[in-house]
């Protein structure tokens, strides 16, 4: 590692402790493995949303019939 490029420290998205973000980290954004699988998991089970709004029927696949 270059000495004069200054180390990043993040916080860990998971646990919020900290984190190196740089290339030598093979979990960044993440602090370790456990923490990126725990994210993982939370994607997986669907606990993480986009929040919105269904559109109105027949605006969903463009079907000129129910419009």
């Amino acid at each position: 590692m270059n000495s004069s490029i200054p180390t990043k420290i993040v916080p860990c998205p998971a646990c919020g402790g900290e984190s190196v973000y740089s290339a030598n980290n093979p979990f960044r954004p993440f602090c370790s493995e456990r923490c990126k699988n725990i994210d993982f998991g939370a994607w997986a089970s669907e606990a993480f949303r986009v929040p919105t709004e269904a559109p109105p029927e027949g605006e969903l696949f463009g079907d000129p019939k129910l419009q």
